[in-house]
């Protein structure tokens, strides 16, 4: 398998999912603004987002993916179907209670994750009420991780990869054809997260079953029992649970910071919400591309024993994570104004909230090589099936992120939240090197400091262009000329893009040294 061929593949679909994302946000923004209602949402839809990425995305597919590869590799396929299976099966019936556990005491769980959205009743029963509405969606999106998991374990990336287009699909078919015949519009996206669940799902498990590994759910306490004693699936369930902090570090402080912002002025929870979004863009494109095709790769040569394959590929995703993540950093903390205002101004959107969240945008752009670096060095741990070092240093980030809460809040406000979560990020990341390092897991290969020295003056160049350019137009005055706008905005975007890259190759780093790449 050529990895650079896969991590390509599934980036390109992954950044057709973010474009869509990116429009669903935009026609919400547009819809809503960033007021009471769209806090309800997004506060409604981050817990069982939350859930999804402990107990699905993240937490689960560092856990089943390595162990999975292993019984694939040592006892054949036949072994692997039912293992999956019982996985499957074990995962419908603990979830299922999940959702309805999760649908009962909704109230209480938005209290926890908001309290701050009691000030007003009406949005805070809105967000209840929202919140029972999605919550079965963690059942229907850890079904699909699990089918995800065995898909990338066979190498079969674009699948899993184009399905979250679909949610997206459905955000947008419900912001334009459905919320306007509703009194509360916000409703609409609720209906649009169950049914993109839906059909992620449909398609997920039309795609396993393709390859001969069906999910084969057993409904009845029987089959449950049956999974339940198998030894692999327990060792998964072990594997899982510490692996839930480690890999989600970054999403437990965006939670204790959910309550903090809903304790500051309304619309601190959209603007943070909308910055992540933007944020989501380069750390999806490239972090969630190189950590899918990386695990399975690492996990492969981990199992072979070839411990110097393991060190090189880890060292090829930390390059490309350095050559794309720190422009688009440099970027995002330039040019975040024009970027908000081309995705977001429109009409409740106003030129407050393009400020709010172009800060938002600064913030987290502070931390994005840490937000990417991680994907890349997590599975450096997890192919190894080592989950005690990760929690650990998970545990020791989130303390140290809400410590820096303290600082950062009281001075920046909602702009604090974001920073203290990148700067953890950063935190996180150098701790994992440092492991894999002193593990002897992770060995550089030569020239990492001229490298990283051509691509901060390329990115350095680069910053100043865009702000320059960001400085001297009045983008929210564009408005009133949004294809203009946008027009500008990714040309000014292509043209730095161009700029940085013919620096890197005038500076020796061209795209075949940059990709060059191995197979795995």
């Amino acid at each position: 398998m050529n990895i650079l061929k896969a991590a390509m593949t599934v980036s390109a679909l992954t950044l057709l999912s973010r474009v869509t994302g990116l429009l669903r946000e935009t026609l919400t923004a547009r819809m809503l603004g960033a007021g009471a209602d769209t806090d309800a949402f997004f506060v409604a839809f981050r817990i069982p987002n939350l859930l999804r990425r402990l107990f699905a995305e993240g937490a689960f597919s560092q856990a089943f993916v390595p162990i999975l590869a292993q019984v694939n590799q040592q006892e054949g396929d036949d072994r692997t179907r039912v293992l999956v299976e019982h996985v499957a099966t074990c995962l419908f019936w603990l979830l299922g209670l999940v959702s309805i556990a999760g649908v009962l005491g909704a109230s209480g769980l938005v209290w926890v994750m908001a309290s701050g959205l009691q000030s007003d009743p009406a949005t805070f029963e809105l967000t209840v009420v929202l919140t029972r509405w999605m919550f079965p969606y963690i059942l229907l999106i850890s079904l699909v991780a699990l089918a995800s998991g065995v898909l990338n374990t066979f190498r079969r990336f674009a699948v899993p990869a184009f399905t979250p287009v679909l949610l997206n699909l459905c955000f947008i078919a419900a912001v334009l054809f459905v919320s306007p015949h509703l009194d509360q519009p916000v409703y609409a996206l609720a209906g649009a997260v169950v049914a993109g669940g839906i059909l992620q799902l449909v398609m997920q498990a039309w795609a396993v079953r393709a390859i001969g590994m069906p999910l084969g759910i057993g409904f009845l306490p029987s089959r449950l029992r049956q999974a339940w004693a198998d030894e692999t699936v327990r060792r998964i369930v072990r594997q899982m649970l510490p692996a839930s902090l480690a890999v989600s570090v970054a999403q437990i402080s965006l939670i204790i910071n959910t309550q903090i912002a809903s304790h500051l002025q309304a619309g601190s929870v959209s603007w943070i919400s909308f910055g992540d979004r933007l944020m989501e863009f380069p750390t999806a494109m490239l972090g969630v591309a190189l950590g899918t095709v990386l695990l399975p790769a690492l996990s492969r040569a981990n199992a072979a024993g070839n411990t110097a394959q393991v060190s090189q590929l880890i060292d090829w995703g930390l390059r490309i994570t350095v050559v794309l993540a720190l422009p688009a950093a440099a970027g995002l903390a330039t040019f975040g104004e024009p970027l908000t205002a081309m995705l977001f101004h429109y009409g409740r959107f106003d030129a407050h909230d393009v400020e709010m969240t172009r800060q938002t945008v600064l913030g987290y752009s502070a931390g994005l090589m840490g937000l990417i670096a991680v994907k890349v060095l997590a599975p450096g741990f997890y192919a190894r099936q080592d989950v005690r070092t990760p929690v650990k240093i998970g545990i020791a980030v989130v303390i140290a992120t809400q410590l820096m809460n303290l600082v950062t809040v009281p001075l920046l406000g909602h702009a604090g939240l974001p920073l203290s979560i990148g700067l953890g990020a950063m935190l996180n990341a150098a701790v994992l090197w440092w492991g894999l390092r002193k593990r002897g897991v992770y060995q550089a290969e030569s020239g990492w400091g001229s490298f990283i020295i051509k691509v901060i003056a390329a990115s350095m160049v680069m910053a100043g262009l865009l702000l320059h350019v960001a400085d001297g137009i009045d983008w929210i005055a564009l408005a009133d000329s949004p294809a203009l706008r946008i027009a500008m905005v990714m040309a000014v975007v292509a043209g730095a893009g161009a700029v940085y890259f013919a620096l890197l190759a005038a500076s020796g780093l061209t795209p075949r040294r940059l990709l060059r790449r191995p197979t795995a």
